[in-house]
Parts: C-alpha cells; sequence; structure tokens
C-alpha cells in the first residue's frame, strides 16, 4: 500500500496538474476594473463583465496562481444551498428569500450551459444532491430541514426513507434522506482552469505571483505595482483575512478533504451510488462527498476548524488526526472500505462572515465592491455573486438599470466584524468541539431530539 500523499494542494491538482505560471504585474498600470482573486468569484465576474461590456479593460491579480485557494480544494458540489437565506428571510420577509433561493436553483443550471458553451470538459454529472441521516435525532432534523426547503420553493425535492435511501446509496444505517435534483458533482479544478482559458480569451489580463497586500479606493496595491481602476473589486474569500485591515472581516474556516484509490466494480455494486449525486449528512460537524469521475470516493469535513490570528495553510498539509477522523467517516458510511487506500488527504479555508450570511456589496460612492462569506457553498454562489456584481457596475456607470439580482435580499448586507483574539480562536474551537460531542451524543442516545449542547453552540455562534 502507497502512502498518502499530504497535501501538494489538493488531489484536483495532482490529477490534472498545476497550470502553467501567468507572468505577475510588470508595475503600475490602469484599467476599468480591477480584480482581486483569481478564484471563481473573481473568474467569473471577469467573465461576465467582459462579454457584457467588450470594451472594458478588466485585470485580475492573483496571489499565487488561479484556483490556488477554495475553488481548487473544494468537494466538488455544485449546488443550490446559500449561506444566511433564512437570516434574510426574517430581515426582509419570506418572498425576498425564496427569490435569492429561486436564483441559486437557476445557477446551478447557469454554470453547466455555460461550461458546455465554452467547450470546457469538468466532469459534470447533474445526479442532484443527496442528504442522509442515521441516527434519531439527525432524521428529525432531515424531515424539518426538508419542509423548509420545500417552503422556500424546492416542490421537486423528494423525502426518502430507509429503503428508498438505499435503492440511491447504501450508506450503513441510514434511516432517510433528502434529495434535490439542483445540484451536480464536478471535478473543480477542470471548471477552474477551462473558466481562467475562456476569461483570457475574451481579452482579461490575468497576472498571477501578485499578491495585493491593501485595497483603497480606486487603488490596488502591490509588492510590483499598484493597479488604479475606478473598480476594486475584493473576491478573496478565505484569504480575506491577509489584507491590510481586513484581519477580523471574514474568518478563515478550515475544512479538509481525502480521496481513496479507485474502488473496483464489485464494490460500487455493494455500494449502489450509480447516481452519482452529492452525498451529505445531517450531522453538526457534518461531511460531503462525491464519486468521483474515475470511482473514487473524495470526502471532507471539518479537522482543525481554525487557526489561531486567522493564519491559513500553505500548500493544504493536513494533520494526521484529521486524516483519520476523515476515514472514520468513510468507514462509518461504508464498513465494507475499512482497510481502503486513502491517496490524497489535503486541506483549504472558506470564508465564514460573524453571521454566517454570504454577501455581495458595491459601494457606489467608492467603487470598491465585494462578494464572498459562503460558508462552504462557494462552487455555485460564486457564479450568481459574479453576476450580480457585473449587474451593479452597469447600473452604477449607467450602463444598465437594476435588474432582478441587484433586489436580492444578499446585495448590500452589513455584518459585524469578528471578535479580537483569543476569543475568536477560542470560541470557534470550542464550537466545533461542542458539535463534535453532540455528534457522539446522538449516536449512542437513542432520542430524536437534538443534542442541546448542539442547540446552544448554533445560538451563540448565530449559525442559525
Amino acid at each position: 500500500m502507497t502512502s498518502t500523499i499530504n497535501g501538494g494542494i489538493s488531489f484536483w491538482y495532482a490529477d490534472d496538474g498545476i497550470p502553467a505560471p501567468r507572468e505577475p504585474l510588470p508595475g503600475d498600470s490602469t484599467a476599468d476594473v480591477c480584480i482581486v482573486g483569481g478564484g471563481y468569484t473573481g473568474l467569473w465576474t471577469a467573465y461576465y463583465l467582459k462579454k457584457a461590456v467588450p470594451f472594458l479593460n478588466i485585470t485580475v491579480l492573483e496571489a499565487r496562481f488561479c484556483g490556488y485557494g477554495a475553488s481548487g480544494r473544494n468537494g466538488g458540489w455544485l449546488y443550490n444551498g446559500i449561506a444566511g437565506r433564512d437570516r434574510y428571510a426574517r430581515l426582509h420577509g419570506h418572498d425576498a428569500a425564496v427569490r435569492l433561493q429561486q436564483a441559486m436553483n437557476d445557477t446551478v443550471d447557469e454554470v453547466v450551459r455555460t461550461a458546455a458553451e465554452e467547450g470546457i470538459d469538468a466532469g459534470v454529472h447533474q445526479g442532484g444532491v443527496l442528504e442522509v441521516a442515521y441516527t434519531p435525532a439527525q432524521l428529525a432534523r432531515l424531515k424539518a430541514f426538508h419542509a423548509t426547503e420545500v417552503s422556500f420553493g424546492e416542490k421537486d425535492r423528494e423525502l426518502y426513507g430507509a429503503r428508498e435511501t438505499a435503492e440511491r446509496v447504501r450508506v450503513a444505517g441510514a434511516v432517510g434522506s433528502s434529495w434535490t435534483p439542483h445540484g451536480a458533482r464536478l471535478h473543480p479544478v477542470r471548471l477552474l482552469k477551462g473558466l481562467a482559458t475562456a476569461v483570457e480569451a475574451l481579452g482579461v489580463t490575468v497576472h498571477e505571483s501578485t499578491p495585493v497586500t491593501e485595497i483603497k479606493p480606486k487603488h490596488a496595491i502591490t509588492p510590483y505595482g499598484t493597479v488604479r481602476a475606478p473598480y476594486v473589486l475584493r473576491c478573496t474569500e478565505g484569504f480575506t483575512a491577509s489584507l491590510a485591515g481586513q484581519r477580523r472581516t471574514w474568518l478563515p474556516m478550515n475544512s479538509s478533504m481525502i480521496a481513496t484509490a479507485p474502488l473496483p466494480e464489485e464494490v460500487w455494486e455493494e455500494i449502489g451510488w450509480s447516481g452519482r449525486e452529492a452525498l451529505g449528512d445531517m450531522a453538526h460537524a457534518y461531511m460531503y462527498a462525491q464519486r468521483t469521475a474515475d470511482d473514487r470516493i473524495a470526502l471532507g469535513g471539518r479537522g482543525v476548524p481554525y487557526r489561531f490570528g486567522s493564519r491559513t495553510d500553505d500548500d493544504g498539509s493536513t494533520q494526521a488526526a484529521t486524516v483519520d477522523a476523515l476515514r472514520a467517516v468513510l468507514v462509518r458510511f461504508f464498513p465494507q472500505l475499512t482497510g481502503t487506500e486513502i491517496t490524497h488527504a489535503w486541506s483549504g479555508v472558506l470564508g465564514v462572515p460573524r453571521d454566517w450570511c454570504a454577501t455581495v456589496t458595491l459601494d457606489r460612492s467608492s467603487g470598491l465592491g465585494w462578494a464572498g462569506g459562503y460558508v462552504g457553498s462557494g462552487v455555485a454562489t460564486a457564479n450568481l455573486a459574479a453576476r450580480t456584481l457585473r449587474d451593479l457596475i452597469q447600473q452604477d456607470s449607467g450602463q444598465a438599470g437594476p435588474t432582478e439580482l441587484t433586489a436580492l435580499p444578499w446585495v448590500g448586507h452589513k455584518v459585524r466584524t469578528w471578535e479580537p483574539e483569543p476569543f475568536r480562536w477560542l470560541g470557534v474551537r470550542t464550537l466545533y468541539a461542542a458539535y463534535r460531542r453532540a455528534d457522539r451524543h446522538e449516536l449512542t442516545h437513542h432520542t430524536a431530539e437534538t443534542a442541546r449542547i448542539a442547540t446552544l453552540a448554533n445560538r451563540i455562534s448565530g449559525r442559525h
């Protein structure tokens, strides 16, 4: 058995290769729009802006290489979840949140359609998303979750019992599940690379190895020079804390993944999963997984949730205890995989606002814009955010009026900053220790009531 490749950014890059480097910024420069961050949000924004207004001079600045962050390390879930929807319903009314949810449903199809139109082979399979329950408490939450999603317009969502769940995926001990068609599995790096190629083909300038140290109105400052532009857009998600003045804006939450060796056909006959749905659960410290195009299982969840001082890792290296914990989740779901080779392990960071609400904003007085705080739902949400930034810039520049997207309730949402250290480190570590304890309690106590410690943790954190 070979040893696990730990780090190296992600399995997705090990599978598809590190891209050829693009040139750094050669010196001071000007643009109509400067986008900071070469992940999904930044590249989709450049794509839609350039398609809408071809004469725009757009520059993208990326600290390492496009997709180095969460866009190249995620679980490959293209799905319709959006962080903060329930809070937006409380703030702006149920109908406004329904419009936001419908926009996310449509976004899944938009990404699939655009990838096909641009000739991007991202290994997309639209099998939907299946979220399973395997304890009485999880089943109670699942049924409540399902009812809530239906109330927000997902009339095509389906609720399954144990037998119907097993007909899709034979998760050990599963007692129920909820399935939505608004989801797909994909290879995140192939999507990212194809998008970067499409953006450059449109005439967008992309500079890599160019870390932006500070963003000011009409200025993006780097060690190699400053880009001056009427609009400067921050699209840095989990790496936002590295910018001057942004240390407490979004917390960089760690998520970790493992990938198995390709599994033989006889194993898949035992497991099922022929629909290749994105797979999740209703645990408090939840997992997410996919059956990859080459028949591996890529599975993720929380390891060390947060590093003191909002630090981020360099190349995705993951603690051995986290790898062991994720292997335990894999075997919990599929006991027949005990002893299966884990070929890759990696980690990345996602952006978490203090109120767990994704946002998109353009400050018309300064020309500064930003989008993010996706809390792990960024593969699809980044696309909706990018189209919204496009519309906001066109509206602000007088090229177009308000649109359905600019009227969505997450536009312009303001949130307070995170607590200073050591309080946020203590808070996040305590929070996830509580969630893990709650999950252990629910596994051993066969009651439909959610563990009280999880309910308390949700209330304190603002997660729900």
